[in-house]
């Protein structure tokens, strides 16, 4: 215990030692298709990747607090990391395992590198939805009943003994380690056991991991950010809904498909999702900066579906749009979220 209290000490004077530099030279760590040899796999399998706009908003960002932004790349770039780097601002996701969103601050802090956003334990949680359901569920957040159809690489399903769950259509399949809705589409709504058995055979085959199964939620899809030292929540959003009764987010509709909104958004419905976040922000110690997605049910009740600590800066993404509905410039927004990061690792 006290070569860990040692160690832990001497951990924050380094982090403190980097971060009272002025200006700092601020690392992105992104990825890039080209970084991963991976050519097969589904079409989405990239979908998490950010395009260059979005690496550009937190260039703008860091230049915004007078610090020096420094392109990084892809996770891998962190097992020899540049020796005049300060701080890494993380969005890699990494490629192929469940612990893929761990790489980058791992490495981070294996070379006492100090970064914002959650750490290691945090990402590699948030990304496991069925472990993610529990945890909401354990500390009063309503969620869904859900199984999880172990990965068979003979194409073997082992299917729970929850029939009811089971036999209760329609039910709704995704894979259990993904985000940005990866592997999801209209096929993923289920009407049918034999639909069931196909789909997630054929999940199963393209994206090798285990697969969700739970009821499907037709209503509104809402959305609340939770950014700052603390962490506090933003102002809740509705997502549009897809007629197939998806939200409109997810990759793979057709832009021409009509979106529809409900302005279901009440001030009580507002306060009990903030509260929701901010409580599973605290549970799973997530840091600086996240989103939470929740759905409602036909009659109106909502239920948590997941969390994303790293969240994308996209110029159209959630921050950006309360950004603007603060008509606040994004550079500023997305500076203001960074101050507080940096602060905390200062002050912790």
């Amino acid at each position: 215990m006290v070569h860990l209290l040692k160690y832990s000490l001497h951990h924050t004077t380094e982090i403190k030692t980097k971060l009272s530099k002025r200006p700092l030279r601020i690392g992105i760590v992104y990825d890039r298709p080209e970084d991963y040899d991976h050519p097969e796999g589904p079409p989405d399998r990239f979908a998490e990747f950010e395009p260059d706009s979005t690496i550009k908003a937190m260039e703008e960002a860091i230049r915004y607090l007078g610090h020096i932004p420094l392109r990084i790349g892809s996770p891998h770039k962190l097992l020899s990391p540049p020796s005049d780097v300060d701080l890494i601002w993380n969005i890699g996701e990494g490629y192929g395992t469940r612990n893929r969103e761990a790489w980058a601050p791992v490495l981070c802090e294996m070379h006492e590198l100090p970064y914002v956003g959650s750490d290691a334990l945090t990402l590699s949680m948030t990304l496991d939805k069925a472990l993610t359901k529990e945890m909401a569920s354990h500390i009063g957040i309503p969620t869904t009943p859900f199984s999880v159809v172990p990965y068979s690489s003979d194409q073997k399903l082992t299917l729970s003994s929850d029939e009811h769950l089971l036999d209760t259509f329609p039910l709704f399949i995704k894979p259990r380690y993904e985000g940005t809705a990866k592997g999801i589409s209209p096929l993923s709504i289920i009407s049918t056991r034999e639909q069931l058995i196909s789909s997630i055979l054929k999940l199963m085959n393209e994206y090798r991991q285990d697969i969700l199964v739970e009821p499907f939620l037709p209503g509104p899809e809402l959305t609340c950010a939770v950014a700052g030292y603390p962490l506090i929540p933003l102002p809740v959003m509705e997502r549009g809904i897809h007629r197939s009764g998806l939200g409109s987010h997810v990759p793979g509709l057709k832009p021409s498909d009509p979106i529809q909104t409900f302005d279901v958004l009440s001030p009580e419905l507002e306060s009990r999702i903030a509260a929701w976040s901010k409580a599973l922000s605290e549970k799973m110690h997530i840091l600086d900066f996240a989103r939470f997605d929740f759905k409602l049910d036909a009659q109106g009740n909502p239920y948590f579906l997941e969390v994303n600590p790293l969240p994308t800066f996209a110029t159209d993404s959630t921050f950006a749009i309360l950004a603007e509905l603060e008509q606040k410039p994004y550079p500023e927004y997305l500076g203001e979220i960074l101050s507080h990061a940096i602060r905390r690792l200062k002050t912790t």
